[in-house]
C-alpha cells in the first residue's frame, strides 16, 4: 500500500514539474496565444545604458530592463543586435558594435546577445533580433569603421556608398545579398532567438548606389524600371531570408517593420508591402510604424492602420507599432494635428484599444525603450505611460 501511495506521490510531483517548467518548444506555443506586446530596444538605448559600464553593471541593467518590461505587461522585446554592419555578440563576420564598446572591433566584455536571451526567456519574455541589413554608418566618417568590419575593404568597391547622410551597402549587389543572409544564418545557428526583425532602413536614399546591377537588369529587360527592380531587389532578400529561416526552423518568426505610410515604401523605401502581405512565404508578420495620431490631417491612425489591416489577405499578423516617442512633443508632420501629442494623454491606450477590433491584428509594439521607461520622461508621457497600463492589466 505504501508503495503505491509513493508511486502516486512522485507521478503527481512529476506532472507539477512538466506543467510548471515547459520547454523551449512549449514557451514558444503559449506565447503564440498571446496579444504581442512589444517594445523596440535601439542602438540608443544600448549605448545610454550599456556602454562604458563593467560586466557586472551591465548585465544589473540588462536585468533591470528585462524587469520593467516584464512588470509593465510587455512579453516581446524587439532588440538591436546589428545596427551598423555590427553586432551585439562575438561574430566571425561582423566587428563589435559601438553601442556596447567604445570603438568599434573592441573585445565584448560578455556575450550580451547570449545573456539577454537567457534572462528573457526566464521572464517568458519573447527576443526578436533587430537587424539593418545595409545600414554601415549614420555618418561619413570613414575612420569610425574598424579593419574586421567587412565593409572596410569594400570601401573603393561597387558594393559601398558613401553619402553625406551615412555609409551604406549596395542592396542589388548579390555580395551584399549574401553576407546579410550569412549574418541571420550565424544568428538563428547560435541563439535561441524567438525571431529576425527588419527595421524601415532599406533602399538607401541614392539615386546611383545601384546603377552598375541595373543597367545590366536593363540590359535582359529593356522595359524594367528603376522602382521595379529596387522592389525586386528587396523582395529577393526577404524572401531568401525567410526560406533560410523556416529551413532551419519553422518556429523562429520573420517580421519587418516598414514606413506606415504605404505609398512612401514603393516611391522611397522600394518595399514591396502589397506583395508580402498578400502572398504566402516573404514574412510572418507585419509591423508597419503607424506613427500617426487621430487628428493627424495627412495620414490619421484609425485610416491607416485600417488600410493595412485590408491590405493583408495571406494570414500573416498585424502588429502596429506605436509612437510613443512622440507624447508630450509637437508632430510637425501632422499638420492640423501637430498638436494633438501635448493636448492628450491616452492616445497610445486609444490606439491600442481600436486596433483590437482589427481582424488581423496580433498585437501592438512601443518606439522604444526609453520614451516609455526613460529617466526624464514629461509629464504627458508619464501620464500616458499609466493610461496604457491600464488596458494591459
Amino acid at each position: 500500500m505504501k508503495r503505491e501511495i509513493y508511486l502516486i506521490l512522485i507521478i503527481f510531483l512529476l506532472l507539477i514539474v512538466y506543467i510548471l517548467i515547459p520547454d523551449n518548444g512549449e514557451r514558444k506555443e503559449n506565447l503564440k496565444d498571446e496579444e504581442k506586446r512589444a517594445v523596440f530596444i535601439s542602438y540608443i538605448e544600448l549605448g545610454d545604458n550599456l556602454r562604458g559600464k563593467n560586466q557586472n553593471d551591465m548585465k544589473s541593467t540588462i536585468d533591470n530592463i528585462l524587469k520593467e518590461a516584464k512588470d509593465f505587461g510587455f512579453n516581446m522585446l524587439i532588440l538591436q543586435v546589428r545596427s551598423f554592419s555590427d553586432a551585439i555578440y562575438p561574430s566571425s563576420i561582423f566587428p563589435s558594435s559601438r553601442s556596447v564598446v567604445n570603438n568599434e572591433g573592441d573585445e565584448l566584455p560578455f556575450d550580451i546577445l547570449d545573456y539577454f536571451i537567457k534572462k528573457a526567456h526566464q521572464n517568458n519574455l519573447e527576443i526578436h533580433a533587430w537587424i539593418n541589413p545595409y545600414r554601415i554608418s549614420n555618418t561619413s566618417n570613414i575612420s569610425l569603421i574598424s579593419k574586421n568590419n567587412p565593409a572596410y575593404s569594400m570601401l573603393n568597391t561597387n558594393n559601398v556608398k558613401i553619402l553625406d547622410n551615412g555609409i551604406y551597402y549596395n542592396p542589388a549587389s548579390s555580395k551584399i545579398e549574401s553576407l546579410v543572409l550569412d549574418g541571420i544564418k550565424e544568428i538563428i545557428t547560435n541563439y535561441d532567438v524567438d525571431g529576425i526583425h527588419f527595421d524601415d532602413y532599406f533602399y538607401p536614399k541614392s539615386e546611383d548606389i545601384d546603377s552598375l546591377e541595373y543597367s545590366e537588369a536593363l540590359n535582359k529587360n529593356n522595359s524594367i524600371t528603376l522602382e521595379e527592380f529596387r522592389l525586386d531587389v528587396i523582395s529577393s532578400l526577404i524572401k531568401k531570408t525567410y526560406d533560410l529561416i523556416k529551413s532551419y526552423d519553422k518556429n523562429i518568426l520573420f517580421g519587418i517593420s516598414p514606413d506606415g505610410n504605404i505609398d512612401n515604401n514603393y516611391t522611397s523605401n522600394y518595399v514591396d508591402t502589397r506583395t508580402f502581405c498578400t502572398k504566402k512565404g516573404y514574412i510572418d508578420y507585419i509591423m508597419p510604424q503607424v506613427y500617426y495620431g487621430f487628428l493627424n490631417s495627412v495620414k490619421p491612425f484609425e485610416v491607416t492602420v485600417k488600410s493595412w489591416n485590408e491590405l493583408i489577405t495571406n494570414g500573416i499578423d498585424l502588429i502596429p507599432a506605436l509612437a510613443f516617442y512622440k507624447t508630450g512633443n509637437v508632430d510637425n508632420y501632422a499638420k492640423e494635428g501637430s498638436n494633438e501629442w501635448i493636448e492628450y494623454n491616452n492616445i497610445i491606450a486609444r490606439e491600442v484599444s481600436l486596433s483590437r477590433s482589427l481582424t488581423n491584428y496580433d498585437g501592438f509594439s512601443i518606439f522604444r525603450y526609453d520614451s516609455i521607461f526613460g529617466k526624464n520622461i514629461s509629464s504627458t508621457s508619464f501620464l500616458e505611460k499609466e493610461n496604457l497600463k491600464n488596458i494591459l492589466s
